[in-house]
């Protein structure tokens, strides 16, 4: 069946094709079948990621058909998600190394960084910038690549997504920014910033649970937050004032919970961010306004502490 297979497209299609026809699940760097059997393939052949469409028509080797068909029953028969498959994602157009420590690199939070956090950050100067939950170093890397003068710590809880990032740190020589393992901001004492960016854990325990086959290669710590997704997100408004200067931002990802988080904070004035494929559930508050609301804010984080405790 797979003889006719012959040159670079024929086996791109062939791979669309048999991906669509498994149900895969798609949502790890690419949306869709083609693009997913084009990284495939093209990482086998060990050509360039965004390769000329003008070699399509290249013809491929027996042996080299055969490494592609490999990936190609790899994807469709153990469901790993593609940018397991080739160790690299990428996002805000940097190559990360990727692998099972940590969540694949995918946030739209990508768009805001090459952007320049503008028109949120206005005329602000930022010197020190965290990334919460860095996971892969992916958002806290391409902050400092793109801001050479801005100082970005890294932080997670998990040693093993912390050694990933180390490894991206290096991989992109992002000598600005600095590796701490903490629980949230438990072990920042003393630490402010201009800028708190975060893509914390939002995905509700009902659907962490139904989530497809993929998704089970991917640390469950980087996606769980409870009933409605947001148990950690209410603690990092919470502390954020805490760490922030006073005209301080912070930019947080929330997903679907953004109906959620809304519902149980109607009055604090949060800034839904547009991105060019609509809104994508993360938002921006002034650290002032979290100031001003840090009573009710504080007060349902800690109710969702004392939940985890009796649960834990």
């Amino acid at each position: 069946m797979t003889e006719a297979l012959a040159t670079i497209i024929d086996l791109i299609r062939y791979g669309a094709s048999r991906f669509n026809a498994a149900g895969l699940t798609f949502g790890h760097s690419y949306d869709n079948a083609l693009d997913e059997a084009t990284q495939l393939t093209l990482h086998a052949l060990h050509m360039p990621h965004d390769l000329s469409p003008v070699y399509g028509q290249a013809r491929v080797t027996e042996a080299e058909k055969e490494e592609v068909l490999s990936l190609f029953l790899r994807r469709i028969e153990e469901r790993i998600p593609a940018a397991y498959l080739t160790g690299e994602a990428w996002f805000a157009g940097l190559s990360f190394k990727t692998d099972r420590r940590a969540l694949v690199p995918r946030s739209p939070i990508a768009e805001m960084i090459e952007h320049g956090f503008q028109p949120w950050l206005g005329e602000r100067e930022v010197r020190r910038a965290l990334d919460l939950c860095t996971g892969s170093g992916c958002i806290a890397i391409a902050m400092a690549h793109y801001n050479p003068d801005w100082h970005v710590d890294a932080v997670d809880l998990s040693p093993d997504a912390l050694a990933l990032a180390g490894e991206n740190k290096e991989r992109l020589h992002a000598e600005n920014v600095r590796l701490l393992q903490s629980d949230l901001f438990s072990h920042l004492q003393g630490e402010h910033y201009e800028l708190i960016v975060t893509n914390p854990p939002y995905v509700t325990n009902a659907e962490t649970d139904a989530l497809p086959r993929e998704y089970g290669y991917e640390p469950e710590l980087g996606l769980r937050a409870g009933d409605d997704g947001l148990d950690l997100a209410l603690q990092i408004m919470a502390d954020a004032p805490l760490h922030l200067d006073r005209d301080g931002l912070l930019i947080c990802e929330v997903g679907e919970a953004e109906k959620a988080l809304s519902a149980l904070l109607p009055e604090l004035p949060l800034a839904w961010v547009e991105f060019k494929v609509g809104q994508m559930g993360i938002f921006v508050a002034e650290c002032s306004d979290l100031v001003a609301h840090n009573a009710r804010i504080r007060e349902l984080a800690d109710a969702r502490r004392a939940q985890m405790r009796k649960a834990g």
